[in-house]
């Protein structure tokens, strides 16, 4: 991203922002509301108390002494932990064998974009789920498959990566297998794990944020329930997108139009928001050793357990990332759990990094025995063979389509979060507030 990109961005909006100063109706967060959508544990109301164990010491799992002895997907009322438990069950890849098309990029605080496109084939080992990944392996086993080839940028077309995860414990702390194939090299590497708490490079997500986090190694705390009525914010200069559905190919759809939970989901408040349960996670030092992440602060949608929100905060208290998160009903078999990730976002506070995913043209899969000795072995990816071409047009055309950094929602649960940013990202935070574009850090 140039210097001229940049002046006349800024140059574009400074009369409205001098405007907005002046007048007084400048906020720091868009989206305050005069009604307090939050309540705390103690302001629960009657219906929320019968849904909620406010019990901290509950039974064990005789076999596996660090689960809860109630199975998956246990019954109301819940305790913080199984919430926890529940809201796992939806990570960035979802938990059952599908292919879809992972559309993704990343803007700096500049302005420079950079993006890439996978068809991915997800082969899942598991009778599926939470359930399936508690209860179907014992640590050290592997979980799943996930084969990605790499079909945009077309310098990039024909690289692979095959993941495979492991169900992991405190004994068995390994999670992943991963090799890298390139077509320049004619070569699979088999790669180290990266840390699961360290962002990828040029990135805002971690492995962690991609892979999902075991809910027994944290400890869960209830704070209350808020109203969410809003996540991921397309800016004013991008008011369409056009998805790939499985079922009904391409289609153009209004950015106003694409809901938090996706159309077909029946528990939104008449005025369009999402009921949640607001969590806090925090790391389990034997299990999380000189982890990055001291705790999260997680909003969960109240039905389906779905996180439609995640706040990160390292161990000196300050915010490191926001997580915003949209969900389509992928796989209606498995009824509120057939949830997945739609579209996320990631900002990383420390460097004003943004990161999106589309997950499009989602297909639930059953892959046969010759498919799974084919397309997720590392021997076979020197052969370069996309299985499927799966298309996506979810890619964004320019920096000034880019999505808005998330809401900060600065008077919530202020006891347990602290929404402090330095103060040149506060005041481009109040540019892009105004302007409903992004607003990138002049040189």
């Amino acid at each position: 991203m140039n210097s001229k990109f940049l002046r006349t961005t800024l140059e574009q909006y400074f009369q409205l922002i001098s405007l907005a100063i002046v007048i007084g109706v400048f906020t720091f967060d868009s989206h305050a509301s005069t009604e307090q959508t939050w309540r705390t544990v103690e302001q629960l109301t009657a219906e929320d108390k019968e849904l909620f164990d406010p019990n901290t010491s509950t039974e064990r799992d005789p076999k596996i002494p660090y689960l809860p002895a109630e199975k998956y997907p246990f019954s109301a009322p819940y305790t913080a932990e199984e919430m926890g438990y529940r809201s796992a069950n939806a990570p960035h890849i979802a938990r059952w064998s599908h292919s879809m098309a992972d559309v993704f990029g990343v803007i700096t605080s500049s302005g420079y974009l950079n993006q890439g496109e996978w068809s991915c084939f997800i082969d899942n080992d598991t009778s599926g789920g939470m359930l399936g990944h508690m209860y179907d392996r014992p640590a050290g086993q592997e979980l799943a498959r996930w084969m990605m080839y790499e079909t945009f940028p077309p310098e990039h077309d024909g690289a692979q990566q095959l993941w495979i995860p492991y169900r992991t414990d405190l004994e068995t702390p390994k999670k992943l297998d991963f090799f890298y194939y390139s077509p320049s090299m004619r070569r699979v590497r088999r790669m180290p794990e990266p840390r699961r708490d360290q962002r990828f490079a040029n990135n805002a997500q971690s492995l962690d944020d991609v892979m999902g986090r075991d809910p027994w190694e944290f400890d869960w705390e209830l704070l209350g329930t808020d109203i969410i009525h809003e996540s991921m914010r397309f800016p004013k200069t991008r008011q369409t997108v056009t998805i790939n559905d499985a079922e009904r190919g391409f289609s153009e759809v209004q950015a106003s139009e694409i809901k938090i939970m996706g159309s077909d989901f029946q528990h939104y408040r008449p005025d369009g928001g999402v009921d949640t349960w607001v969590l806090k996670a925090t790391a389990k030092k034997d299990w999380l050793p000189d982890y990055n992440e001291d705790h999260l602060i997680v909003w969960v949608e109240k039905n389906t357990f779905f996180i439609v929100r995640r706040e990160k905060y390292a161990a000196d208290g300050h915010l490191m990332l926001i997580e915003s998160r949209m969900a389509k009903h992928e796989n209606p078999a498995k009824g509120v759990e057939g949830f997945a990730s739609f579209m996320s976002l990631y900002w990383n506070i420390d460097h004003d990094l943004l990161s999106y995913s589309f997950h499009d043209n989602h297909k639930v899969r059953e892959w046969s025995e010759e498919q799974k000795n084919t397309i997720f072995t590392p021997e076979f990816m020197p052969r370069e063979w996309l299985f499927e071409p799966i298309k996506s047009q979810l890619r964004i055309q320019s920096p000034d389509e880019f999505f808005l950094r998330p809401h900060r929602y600065l008077d919530r649960f202020p006891k347990h979060r602290n929404t402090a940013i330095p103060s040149e990202l506060e005041a481009r935070y109040k540019l892009q507030e105004a302007a409903q574009t992004l607003i990138f850090e002049t040189e």
